[in-house]
Protein backbone atom coordinates (compact mmCIF):
# COMPACT_ATOMS: atom_id res chain seq x y z
CA UNK A 1 0.00 0.00 0.00
CA UNK A 2 1.47 3.35 -1.05
CA UNK A 3 1.43 6.45 1.15
CA UNK A 4 1.36 9.69 -0.83
CA UNK A 5 3.75 12.33 0.55
CA UNK A 6 3.32 16.02 -0.27
CA UNK A 7 5.81 18.87 0.13
CA UNK A 8 3.88 20.44 3.04
CA UNK A 9 4.18 17.24 5.11
CA UNK A 10 0.74 15.87 4.38
CA UNK A 11 0.75 12.08 4.08
CA UNK A 12 -2.30 10.26 2.73
CA UNK A 13 -3.81 7.06 1.38
CA UNK A 14 -6.78 7.03 -1.01
CA UNK A 15 -9.72 4.81 -1.94
CA UNK A 16 -11.82 5.56 -5.02
CA UNK A 17 -14.65 3.48 -6.45
CA UNK A 18 -18.04 3.63 -8.16
CA UNK A 19 -21.23 3.53 -6.07
CA UNK A 20 -24.86 3.18 -7.18
CA UNK A 21 -27.07 6.17 -6.38
CA UNK A 22 -27.39 9.91 -6.81
CA UNK A 23 -25.15 12.37 -4.94
CA UNK A 24 -28.00 13.10 -2.52
CA UNK A 25 -28.59 9.40 -1.84
CA UNK A 26 -24.89 8.75 -1.23
CA UNK A 27 -24.63 11.82 1.00
CA UNK A 28 -27.42 10.41 3.16
CA UNK A 29 -25.47 7.15 3.45
CA UNK A 30 -22.11 8.67 4.41
CA UNK A 31 -22.99 11.87 6.31
CA UNK A 32 -26.08 11.10 8.42
CA UNK A 33 -26.48 8.94 11.51
CA UNK A 34 -29.15 6.59 10.10
CA UNK A 35 -27.28 6.31 6.80
CA UNK A 36 -23.91 5.41 8.31
CA UNK A 37 -25.57 3.05 10.81
CA UNK A 38 -27.09 1.07 7.92
CA UNK A 39 -23.71 -0.23 6.69
CA UNK A 40 -21.10 0.58 9.37
CA UNK A 41 -21.76 0.70 13.13
CA UNK A 42 -24.42 2.63 15.09
CA UNK A 43 -23.50 6.28 14.55
CA UNK A 44 -24.67 9.71 15.64
CA UNK A 45 -24.02 12.80 13.50
CA UNK A 46 -24.46 15.95 15.56
CA UNK A 47 -25.76 18.97 13.66
CA UNK A 48 -26.00 22.61 14.60
CA UNK A 49 -27.93 25.11 12.47
CA UNK A 50 -28.29 22.45 9.77
CA UNK A 51 -24.56 21.76 9.58
CA UNK A 52 -22.70 18.68 10.79
CA UNK A 53 -20.31 19.39 13.67
CA UNK A 54 -19.37 15.97 15.10
CA UNK A 55 -19.61 12.24 14.45
CA UNK A 56 -19.68 9.58 17.19
CA UNK A 57 -19.25 5.91 16.30
CA UNK A 58 -20.53 3.27 18.74
CA UNK A 59 -18.35 0.21 18.17
CA UNK A 60 -19.01 -1.43 21.55
CA UNK A 61 -19.76 -0.40 25.13
CA UNK A 62 -17.06 2.07 26.11
CA UNK A 63 -15.74 2.32 22.53
CA UNK A 64 -17.32 5.50 21.17
CA UNK A 65 -14.71 7.51 19.23
CA UNK A 66 -15.75 11.03 18.27
CA UNK A 67 -14.63 13.03 15.23
CA UNK A 68 -14.95 16.73 14.50
CA UNK A 69 -16.61 17.65 11.19
CA UNK A 70 -14.31 20.14 9.44
CA UNK A 71 -15.96 20.29 5.98
CA UNK A 72 -19.72 20.02 5.40
CA UNK A 73 -20.64 20.65 1.76
CA UNK A 74 -23.68 18.54 0.81
CA UNK A 75 -23.89 16.59 -1.37
CA UNK A 76 -20.24 16.86 -2.36
CA UNK A 77 -17.68 16.78 0.45
CA UNK A 78 -17.72 15.53 4.03
CA UNK A 79 -14.53 15.73 6.10
CA UNK A 80 -13.92 14.65 9.67
CA UNK A 81 -10.86 14.83 11.91
CA UNK A 82 -10.00 12.94 15.10
CA UNK A 83 -7.12 12.21 17.44
CA UNK A 84 -4.67 9.56 16.30
CA UNK A 85 -4.89 6.01 17.54
CA UNK A 86 -1.77 6.22 19.70
CA UNK A 87 -0.52 8.73 22.32
CA UNK A 88 1.47 11.48 20.66
CA UNK A 89 0.39 10.60 17.13
CA UNK A 90 -0.90 13.33 14.81
CA UNK A 91 -4.60 13.86 14.26
CA UNK A 92 -5.99 11.90 11.33
CA UNK A 93 -8.54 13.21 8.84
CA UNK A 94 -10.90 11.40 6.47
CA UNK A 95 -12.41 13.27 3.53
CA UNK A 96 -15.27 11.81 1.48
CA UNK A 97 -15.93 13.35 -1.94
CA UNK A 98 -18.89 12.48 -4.18
CA UNK A 99 -18.79 13.09 -7.94
CA UNK A 100 -21.80 12.31 -10.13
CA UNK A 101 -21.42 10.01 -13.13
CA UNK A 102 -23.75 8.99 -15.92
CA UNK A 103 -26.07 6.05 -15.49
CA UNK A 104 -27.22 6.66 -11.90
CA UNK A 105 -23.86 6.14 -10.22
CA UNK A 106 -21.23 8.30 -8.54
CA UNK A 107 -17.54 8.10 -7.83
CA UNK A 108 -16.79 8.11 -4.11
CA UNK A 109 -13.26 9.17 -3.16
CA UNK A 110 -11.99 8.73 0.40
CA UNK A 111 -8.69 10.24 1.50
CA UNK A 112 -7.21 9.45 4.94
CA UNK A 113 -4.47 11.95 5.81
CA UNK A 114 -2.26 13.37 8.54
CA UNK A 115 0.69 15.74 8.79
CA UNK A 116 4.07 14.33 9.81
CA UNK A 117 7.71 14.94 8.98
CA UNK A 118 8.65 11.23 9.13
CA UNK A 119 7.11 7.88 8.24
CA UNK A 120 6.61 6.99 11.91
CA UNK A 121 2.82 7.15 11.56
CA UNK A 122 2.38 5.62 8.11
CA UNK A 123 1.13 2.39 9.70
CA UNK A 124 -1.69 4.42 11.22
CA UNK A 125 -2.77 5.64 7.77
CA UNK A 126 -2.54 2.18 6.28
CA UNK A 127 -4.52 0.79 9.21
CA UNK A 128 -7.24 3.38 8.62
CA UNK A 129 -7.55 2.34 4.99
CA UNK A 130 -7.53 -1.40 5.65
CA UNK A 131 -9.93 -1.02 8.56
CA UNK A 132 -12.48 0.68 6.32
CA UNK A 133 -12.18 -1.74 3.38
CA UNK A 134 -14.68 -4.38 4.51
CA UNK A 135 -17.22 -1.76 5.56
CA UNK A 136 -16.89 0.02 2.22
CA UNK A 137 -17.73 -3.23 0.46
CA UNK A 138 -20.85 -3.36 2.65
CA UNK A 139 -21.62 0.26 1.69
CA UNK A 140 -21.47 -0.59 -2.03
CA UNK A 141 -23.78 -3.55 -1.53
CA UNK A 142 -26.16 -1.48 0.58
CA UNK A 143 -26.34 1.24 -2.07
CA UNK A 144 -26.89 -1.28 -4.86
CA UNK A 145 -29.77 -3.14 -3.18
CA UNK A 146 -31.05 -1.37 -0.04
CA UNK A 147 -30.30 2.33 -0.45
CA UNK A 148 -32.32 4.57 1.81
CA UNK A 149 -33.55 1.69 3.99
CA UNK A 150 -33.22 1.87 7.76
CA UNK A 151 -30.83 -0.70 9.15
CA UNK A 152 -30.35 -2.54 12.43
CA UNK A 153 -27.03 -4.22 13.27
CA UNK A 154 -26.00 -7.15 15.46
CA UNK A 155 -22.27 -7.80 15.92
CA UNK A 156 -21.48 -11.37 16.98
CA UNK A 157 -18.06 -12.72 17.96
CA UNK A 158 -17.12 -16.18 19.20
CA UNK A 159 -13.64 -17.52 20.05
CA UNK A 160 -13.05 -20.86 18.35
CA UNK A 161 -10.38 -23.55 18.58
CA UNK A 162 -8.19 -24.54 15.65
CA UNK A 163 -6.46 -22.74 12.83
CA UNK A 164 -8.17 -19.97 10.90
CA UNK A 165 -8.57 -22.34 7.95
CA UNK A 166 -10.19 -25.02 10.12
CA UNK A 167 -12.57 -22.54 11.75
CA UNK A 168 -13.56 -21.06 8.38
CA UNK A 169 -14.17 -24.48 6.87
CA UNK A 170 -16.34 -25.56 9.81
CA UNK A 171 -18.33 -22.32 9.83
CA UNK A 172 -19.00 -22.15 6.08
CA UNK A 173 -20.02 -25.81 5.87
CA UNK A 174 -22.39 -25.40 8.80
CA UNK A 175 -24.28 -22.48 7.23
CA UNK A 176 -24.45 -23.83 3.67
CA UNK A 177 -21.44 -22.09 2.11
CA UNK A 178 -19.06 -25.04 1.96
CA UNK A 179 -18.90 -25.27 -1.84
CA UNK A 180 -20.41 -21.88 -2.65
CA UNK A 181 -19.12 -19.49 -5.31
CA UNK A 182 -19.73 -15.80 -5.90
CA UNK A 183 -23.17 -15.19 -7.41
CA UNK A 184 -24.54 -18.49 -6.14
CA UNK A 185 -27.67 -18.90 -4.03
CA UNK A 186 -27.21 -20.58 -0.66
CA UNK A 187 -29.42 -21.85 2.13
CA UNK A 188 -28.47 -22.99 5.62
CA UNK A 189 -29.00 -26.70 6.30
CA UNK A 190 -31.21 -28.08 9.09
CA UNK A 191 -29.89 -27.29 12.52
CA UNK A 192 -28.65 -23.79 11.64
CA UNK A 193 -30.67 -20.59 12.03
CA UNK A 194 -32.92 -19.65 9.11
CA UNK A 195 -30.51 -18.14 6.63
CA UNK A 196 -30.53 -17.86 2.81
CA UNK A 197 -29.50 -15.50 0.06
CA UNK A 198 -26.77 -14.83 -2.49
CA UNK A 199 -22.98 -14.88 -2.15
CA UNK A 200 -21.61 -11.46 -3.12
CA UNK A 201 -17.98 -11.94 -2.06
CA UNK A 202 -15.99 -14.92 -0.81
CA UNK A 203 -12.30 -15.10 0.08
CA UNK A 204 -9.83 -17.45 1.75
CA UNK A 205 -7.11 -14.80 2.06
CA UNK A 206 -8.26 -13.41 4.42
CA UNK A 207 -11.12 -15.68 5.44
CA UNK A 208 -14.25 -13.60 4.91
CA UNK A 209 -17.49 -13.35 2.97
CA UNK A 210 -20.16 -10.81 2.14
CA UNK A 211 -23.67 -12.17 1.73
CA UNK A 212 -26.92 -10.55 0.61
CA UNK A 213 -29.75 -12.33 2.39
CA UNK A 214 -33.52 -12.53 1.92
CA UNK A 215 -34.28 -14.76 4.92
CA UNK A 216 -34.99 -14.28 7.77
CA UNK A 217 -35.32 -10.73 6.36
CA UNK A 218 -33.69 -8.55 3.71
CA UNK A 219 -30.16 -7.76 4.80
CA UNK A 220 -26.39 -8.11 4.55
CA UNK A 221 -24.07 -10.42 6.45
CA UNK A 222 -20.32 -9.81 6.73
CA UNK A 223 -18.70 -13.02 7.94
CA UNK A 224 -15.06 -13.65 8.81
CA UNK A 225 -12.39 -15.33 10.93
CA UNK A 226 -9.64 -13.33 12.58
CA UNK A 227 -6.75 -14.21 14.86
CA UNK A 228 -6.25 -12.55 18.23
CA UNK A 229 -2.68 -11.68 19.33
CA UNK A 230 -1.77 -14.07 22.13
CA UNK A 231 -5.14 -15.78 22.04
CA UNK A 232 -7.52 -17.94 19.99
CA UNK A 233 -9.02 -16.96 16.69
CA UNK A 234 -12.64 -15.83 16.55
CA UNK A 235 -15.46 -16.19 14.09
CA UNK A 236 -17.29 -12.92 13.58
CA UNK A 237 -20.58 -11.89 12.00
CA UNK A 238 -22.06 -8.47 11.33
CA UNK A 239 -25.76 -9.00 10.66
CA UNK A 240 -27.58 -6.03 9.10
CA UNK A 241 -31.36 -6.26 8.64
CA UNK A 242 -33.31 -3.63 6.70
CA UNK A 243 -36.81 -2.25 6.99
CA UNK A 244 -39.08 -0.62 9.54
CA UNK A 245 -39.16 -2.10 13.04
CA UNK A 246 -36.26 -4.47 12.40
CA UNK A 247 -34.91 -4.09 15.94
CA UNK A 248 -37.25 -6.70 17.46
CA UNK A 249 -36.50 -9.24 14.73
CA UNK A 250 -32.78 -8.57 15.02
CA UNK A 251 -32.88 -9.18 18.77
CA UNK A 252 -34.50 -12.59 18.19
CA UNK A 253 -32.16 -13.53 15.36
CA UNK A 254 -28.98 -12.47 17.18
CA UNK A 255 -30.01 -14.50 20.25
CA UNK A 256 -30.57 -17.54 18.01
CA UNK A 257 -27.18 -17.06 16.32
CA UNK A 258 -25.40 -16.62 19.66
CA UNK A 259 -26.89 -19.87 20.96
CA UNK A 260 -25.97 -21.66 17.74
CA UNK A 261 -22.38 -20.39 17.84
CA UNK A 262 -21.98 -21.54 21.45
CA UNK A 263 -23.21 -25.00 20.46
CA UNK A 264 -21.18 -25.12 17.24
CA UNK A 265 -17.92 -24.08 18.96
CA UNK A 266 -18.36 -25.54 22.46
CA UNK A 267 -14.67 -25.46 23.36
CA UNK A 268 -14.52 -21.70 22.88
CA UNK A 269 -14.95 -19.16 25.67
Amino acid sequence: MSVNIESDGRRSVTDEFEVAGTPDEIWQAIATGPGISAWFVPTDVEQRDGKGVAVTYHFAPGMDPRSEVTVWDPPRTFRQEADGWFPGSPRIASEWTIAARAGGTCTLRIVHSLFASTDDWDDQLEGAKSGWSGFLATLRLYMAHFRGARGALAQLRRPAPGTDAEIWSAMTRAIGLGDATVGQRFSAPPGAPTFSGTVEYLSSDPYDALLRIDAPAPGIVALGVAGTPGGPSSVGMNLYLYGDQMEAMLARESAEWEAWLRKRFPAAG
